[in-house]
């Protein structure tokens, strides 16, 4: 029978894990080195493999490239439309995501996940489209090429020597639910190229000169094959989880060596990085802090030494925490699936063995299907003599302890003279001990043992008061006394080493949150900086200092400039040289180690950021594999907060930029048209007056001169609404507010636009008994003008304008309305924004700034009002105005105003 069960947190954390998953699509990417390899070829084929045991399968986007084996397979497929865009003389077919969520099928193909998208789409990258499909629960296949992936960028560029724009993030790879890698020999896809397989044979041509020649194709297959290979094994790793095998699967070799005090263990490093490197796998050193080396403060220094040793030789390091050596290290082997274990023979004389078993006894006993190497420390150095620590022995313990038990002996008096049973004293006495090795240790609860028992003995144990006993029966209760007492000593003493253990992961754990809690919350290069200082120093009891890059590529002090750090000179080279080795140097380290302090790189994802300088108060804190990781985590935590708030602020400059030159684009095109139009018609008819002013009739020159004057009033409110604009948006607009007549002010805006108005019927109904209106009277009026030149340019000659005006309450409503083609579905808030044009009527071929609508918003919210734009049930677009009128208005005699309209 299997004692051995799995974790019930691990299952736990699967079964979570597996939930978490439910009704998320799957993705699976067709993987390769380079493009013509088959990646869209496997896919096609996978696809029609699906779609014919009935999955609903359809072609979200494929990439042909011209090749008829291709295009061969998408017969038979159902195809989304591509979305056609127009951009730069050029028509761009793209993935349409809308269509494909709309359609849902089971299973969506969508070609090259690293392609950007043209400008106008919903995301930047198609693998954010991606990402959208699976979390509306649709399977997707996709293809890759190594190349795209962000962190091989600079590997790439090297190897061979142009840079990869369109990446994407490692993320993306790494949660995919499958990965098929499509590979093809070098020599095979050049073949390839040169038929014309791949590209059109210009670009063959080109291709083979620089991208396609050979060394890189090589080195990017490897790079590939790689990146299959890691995924392969974290897949092997996944599913030796869910099947909760204890015993390791040999797919490939994984070597742990464990890591002592001993000056041999040197060599078991240096051995095992050897054996790594002949059977092709990686390896762990672990380190296993038990009670003995937390007693000994003296072995720490050494365990440090080797662990940097490990990670200078490329190990992954890890302290481990427990009461048994070999039960802990073959716990943690089984769990990362190691396949050889490799210990230093224990130097123990023979006869302690019959005793005592070693860690490698117990290690070959328990290891199972773990292979464990012995390595002998022959060769090296003489053990030196363990250090003389002086050790102050706690005589106030020791004097507690005697008190408890003399307390104990009391009550066990007191109990005798009463007649209990002896039991009732023995049970006394052990719960003495317990107490004292519960609150003292276990020096003191041994002592309280023994003292114990001779004072059973001198005072319970016939012959009383004589350390003689005269039945042999009490030597057992003595023994059983004493070993009790001993071994919950012994227990609580692991207890409490067990709960120190985890104050201290406690207290780490609680750092990195309060770390990570502070950069989350604080946005800014100088505050984080500042707060993540300050962090720092309270979590390492040390004095801090920070550098980071500026834009001259300099280092400067950021944090922690009046420390005794910073205004040493030489911390600033090692800073700049850690910062550009992007490894740890300085105080405690082998490398530049004149340093005042430990320095540690910020390395962010896409660069190096700068360097953090840590002195502690206790010189040997550092020294702690423990304290340096947290460090250095914290080191990387820092770094991907300031990478990630200088992405925010690159991405506001960005779309900064991108208004700018929409802002700018729209000013040139007005300045390039809506002004040029107008001085051409002008500078045209005034130079045929000039030069045929006698050839020239009476009405031939007044239809010139009628032109010359439109022209300049329209030129003139095109300017007038750039400046007013301008105003409005640098708050120097402030309405004058005076008691007006609305019937003032439409006709104000009437009078204006007789010319703009000509061919269409204006309606005005204003109500009966409209109070006067408090605001300003100039604003409204040109809010009016703007609406009405709006519904004349936009609405066919023939169709009316309406205008009216009611008090709604505590508001003055006023509608211009028309019966136009109305407004597009969906635009009704957008045409307030400005540079947004409409389409002209096919009379007036004029197309404004697209300034008009935003003025009159700003005219209306100066007044403290709204104005809203929707279509009508009948046809045509409505624009409100409601302005407040806070004020009761004062009572004019005036005649009852009747709707009336301008022909």
């Amino acid at each position: 029978m299997n004692l051995e069960r799995p974790n019930p947190d691990e299952l736990l954390a699967r079964l979570k894990k597996s939930e978490s998953g439910g009704g998320r699509g799957k993705l699976k990417i067709f993987f390769g080195y380079a493009a013509g390899v088959g990646k869209t070829y496997a896919m096609l084929e996978a696809a029609r493999r699906e779609k014919a045991v009935g999955v609903d399968v359809v072609v979200g986007y494929v990439e042909p490239h011209g090749r008829p084996d291709t295009e061969a397979l998408l017969q038979g497929l159902d195809a989304l439309p591509s979305r056609i865009i127009p951009y730069r003389n050029v028509t761009l077919r793209e993935f349409d995501l809308d269509a494909a969520l709309k359609r849902h099928p089971q299973l969506l193909l969508v070609d090259e996940l690293a392609h950007t998208n043209a400008e106008g789409s919903r995301h930047a990258k198609r693998w954010q489209d991606v990402a959208e499909l699976l979390v509306a629960g649709i399977n997707v296949y996709t293809t890759l090429n190594v190349q795209h992936l962000e962190s091989l960028n600079d590997v790439i560029a090297q190897i061979s020597g142009i840079i990869v724009h369109e990446r994407l993030p490692d993320s993306i790879l790494e949660v995919a639910d499958d990965i098929e890698l499509v590979d093809l020999t070098p020599e095979e896809l050049i073949e390839r190229l040169k038929a014309g397989k791949v590209y059109l044979p210009e670009q063959a041509e080109r291709a083979l000169v620089h991208f396609f020649q050979k060394s890189n194709l090589q080195a990017l297959r490897e790079l590939s094959l790689r990146q299959a290979a890691f995924r392969l094994r974290c897949d092997v790793d996944q599913a030796r989880e869910l099947r909760a095998a204890r015993a390791p699967w040999a797919t490939s070799e994984r070597l742990l060596v464990c890591v002592g005090p001993s000056p041999t263990t040197a060599r078991l490093i240096r051995a095992t990085k050897r054996m790594a490197a002949a059977f092709g796998g990686d390896w762990l050193a672990v380190a296993v802090e038990t009670p003995t080396t937390a007693r000994t403060p003296a072995l720490r220094p050494q365990i440090a030494e080797h662990m940097r040793l490990a990670e200078q030789l490329g190990a992954e390091t890890q302290t481990l925490v427990g009461a048994n050596v070999a039960d802990t290290v073959l716990e943690y082997a089984r769990s990362r699936n190691v396949t050889k274990i490799i210990v230093g023979k224990t130097a123990k004389p023979w006869w302690s063995r019959w005793f005592f078993r070693t860690v490698v006894d117990q290690l070959l006993d328990k290891s199972g299907d773990v292979d464990v190497y012995v390595i002998t420390g022959e060769g090296q150095a003489p053990r030196p003599p363990r250090p003389r620590t002086t050790t102050t022995v706690p005589w106030l313990h020791y004097t507690a302890a005697v008190a408890v038990v003399a307390v104990c002996t009391l009550l066990a008096w007191a109990s005798y003279s009463l007649g209990h049973p002896e039991a009732n004293t023995v049970m006394l006495f052990l719960l003495g001990v317990v107490f004292v090795g519960y609150r003292f240790g276990r020096g003191p609860a041994v002592a309280a043992s023994a003292v114990s028992v001779l004072v059973f003995d001198f005072f319970f144990v016939e012959p009383l008061f004589r350390f003689t006993v005269s039945d042999a029966r009490y030597f057992l209760t003595f023994a059983a006394l004493f070993v009790i007492g001993f071994i919950i000593s012994t227990l609580t003493g692991r207890i409490n080493q067990q709960l120190q253990t985890s104050q201290q992961l406690e207290r780490r754990t609680s750092a990195l949150f309060r770390l990570a809690r502070q950069m989350s919350q604080v946005a800014g290069h100088d505050f984080l900086i500042g707060s993540a200082g300050k962090q720092l120093g309270e979590i390492f009891d040390a004095e801090v200092v920070i550098y980071t890059r500026q834009p001259d590529s300099q280092l400067a002090v950021r944090f922690g400039k009046d420390t005794s750090v910073a205004q040493n000179p030489k911390n600033a080279v090692v800073a700049e040289w850690v910062a550009q080795h992007d490894e740890t140097a300085g105080a405690g380290t082998d490398t530049l180690p004149s340093a005042t302090a430990l320095f540690i790189p910020l390395i962010g994802s896409q660069s190096t950021l700068g360097a953090i300088g840590i002195k502690p108060s206790d010189a040997a804190r550092l020294q702690d594999p423990g304290q340096r990781h947290l460090a250095e985590t914290c080191a990387g935590l820092m770094a991907l907060s300031l990478e990630r708030d200088q992405s925010v602020l690159e991405a506001s400059e960005a779309e900064l930029r991108l208004k700018t030159e929409q802002l700018r684009s729209s000013l040139l095109s007005s300045v390039s048209h809506d002004l040029r139009t107008p001085l051409a018609t002008i500078v045209g008819a005034s130079s045929t007056l000039l030069q045929t002013a006698t050839d020239l009739d009476l009405k031939t020159r007044r239809e010139l001169v009628q032109t010359i004057l439109g022209e300049s009033r329209r030129l003139t409110r095109l300017v007038d609404n750039l400046l007013e604009m301008t105003r409005f948006e640098s708050g120097a607009v402030v309405p004058s507010r005076q008691w007006h007549v609305v019937e003032e002010i439409v006709g104000g805006a009437l009078g204006r636009l007789q010319h703009e108005l000509q061919g269409h019927s204006v309606h005005v109904d204003i109500a009966p008994n409209l109070p006067l209106a408090h605001l300003d009277g100039v604003l409204l009026e040109q809010a009016l003008v703007n609406l009405l030149e709006n519904a004349a340019r936009h609405t066919p000659a023939g169709t009316s304008i309406e205008i009216r005006a009611r008090q709604v309450g505590k508001e003055l409503e006023i509608a211009v309305a028309d019966n136009g083609p109305g407004l597009p579905a969906g635009s009704e808030d957008r045409v307030f924004e400005k540079f947004v044009r409409g389409q002209a009527n096919d009379g007036d071929q004029r197309r404004g700034v697209g300034l008009g609508l935003s003025i009159c918003r700003a005219a209306v919210q100066v007044h403290g009002g709204t104005i809203t734009a929707h279509n009508r049930s009948q046809g045509g677009a409505e624009f409100i105005i409601s302005l407040p009128q806070e004020q009761d208005a004062p009572r004019v005699a005036v005649d009852e105003v009747q709707p009336w309209s301008l022909p």
